[in-house]
């Protein structure tokens, strides 16, 4: 059975009547409502996915209707009824956001063609707006050559024209997501949407909701109904982030719909099909998550059809500077800034660094160095304190092994007071000048950082 539904809104009942019979057996969903303001009650309270309104009306009229549910900004389809001769009348209405018009008296197959267009168009134009949503948040493309990199996108090439399902893991930062979408990208539901949704970040009784949306009245607050993700992303992409973080219980529910490839909303009995391509993701291992009943066996076993295991930056320590020269210009274009690039020594600083965080860490880095650089070459010192140790360690272990004869030529004490400069300038870079943080950040009193200034600078 269809789960669209329509709202006819006409003061004649002969004619709601007509309409309801018609759209009925085209397996639709019929309300009713005599006149405009009638109809503009029932919105308020129930979803649906088109209406369907003559133009002439008492107290509120077609086109009347039409101006306030656009004041409201609601975006539903609709379809106006006009008298054969006054065409001229439907198209105006056309103006104000109709989207298609019939002309009476009417043939089943004209209602059916028009309906057909109009609820395509309006799951066009959801998707639009999901779509925009999404842009705003941005994504990049991928950046890194280095081997490990090259792996996953011969992996990502392998599984996408499939309909396999995917289990992504890799640590926090690594671009589990980036994957899902390049995924989606490059299978032939791309034309379709991709929907994520992070598990981790949406309480259990909230996330069952969301994923399978509800029907009006299931729980207090719902006062319509809801399409779930799942509904959403029908035909195309749904990308569940941190999978070993869902509640138990909703495992076992999310895992009957991947069986029976349908669902039913939350407070409703009607079964509704859905096409969708699950790809999930962990920064956990799963198989230690099954063993800490974090993870159902028989979901992971669902999931893991096809696994794509990320490699951290410290993995890919070629890729770090193409990646930190892509951050840098996207960020100074966000800004306004110029892009002059990063100092060489800067550079060593960013390569010598472990990056836990990995991309994400590494982004957030060039994104706060443009803001302190101002669009200048970004320096060490525009870099936080724990990279600037990273290098300092890695630097003085590198000239025990290959410089000796320099340290010797420049003295212990020269190399101690340039390694001190660097680390109070940076704690008093990163704490806004605020002494008594810098030397908290430094492990040193607020008197003995004050001498050293007075004494460096």
């Amino acid at each position: 059975m269809n789960s669209q539904s329509i709202l006819v809104v006409d003061d004649e009942a002969k004619m709601r009547r007509l309409l309801e019979i018609m759209l009925t057996q085209l397996g639709y969903t019929v309300y009713q409502s005599e006149d405009g303001q009638q109809a503009l009650s029932l919105l308020d309270q129930q979803n649906v996915d088109l209406v369907i309104t003559d133009l002439r009306m008492p107290n509120i009229s077609g086109i009347e209707l039409l101006q306030r549910l656009r004041a409201q900004n609601n975006a539903v389809a609709v379809i106006v009824v006009t008298a054969y001769g006054t065409v001229e009348t439907a198209v105006e209405a056309m103006k104000y956001g109709a989207c298609d018009y019939i002309v009476r008296p009417f043939e089943l197959e004209a209602v059916e063609a028009a309906v057909k267009r109009a609820l395509k168009l309006s799951q066009v134009e959801r998707q639009n707006r999901y779509l925009r949503a999404e842009l705003d948040q941005g994504w990049g493309d991928f950046i890194g050559s280095s081997p490990a990199m090259q792996n996953i996108y011969t992996l990502i090439q392998q599984v996408a024209p499939t309909k396999t399902s995917v289990l992504i893991q890799g640590a926090t930062g690594t671009g589990k997501e980036l994957v899902a979408r390049a995924i989606h990208q490059a299978s032939p539901r791309a034309n379709e949407l991709f929907v994520a949704i992070n598990c981790a970040a949406i309480p259990a009784d909230i996330l069952e909701s969301e994923l399978f949306g509800y029907a009006k009245g299931a729980f207090t607050g719902a006062h319509q109904d809801h399409i779930g993700k799942f509904e959403l992303a029908s035909g195309g992409t749904l990308f569940l982030d941190e999978i070993t973080e869902m509640d138990m219980a909703l495992q076992a529910k999310l895992l009957r719909v991947l069986q029976e490839r349908s669902l039913e909303r939350l407070g409703s009995h009607q079964t509704i099909p859905v096409d969708v391509r699950v790809i999930a993701a962990s920064n956990r291992d799963p198989k230690q998550a099954i063993a800490e009943k974090r993870l159902r066996e028989d979901l992971f076993y669902r999931l893991n059809v096809f696994a794509i295991e990320l490699p951290t930056l410290q993995v890919r320590k070629q890729d770090i500077l193409p990646l930190a020269h892509y951050f840098l210009k996207k960020h100074a274009a966000e800004f306004g800034y110029p892009s002059n690039g990063i100092d060489p020594e800067a550079e060593n600083y960013l390569q010598a660094y472990d990056w836990p965080g990995n991309v994400r860490e590494l982004e957030n880095v060039m994104e706060r160095a443009i803001v302190l650089s101002g669009g200048r070459s970004v320096q060490c010192d525009h870099f936080p304190l724990e990279i600037c140790i990273s290098q300092s360690d890695a630097s003085v272990s590198q000239q025990h092994k290959d410089s000796a004869e320099i340290e010797c030529k420049n003295g212990l004490n020269a190399e101690v007071e340039k390694l001190e400069k660097k680390l109070i300038r940076q704690a008093l870079l990163q704490t806004h000048d605020n002494k008594a943080a810098a030397a908290q950040i430094l492990k040193i009193s607020e008197r003995s950082l004050w001498y050293k200034i007075k004494k460096y600078f």
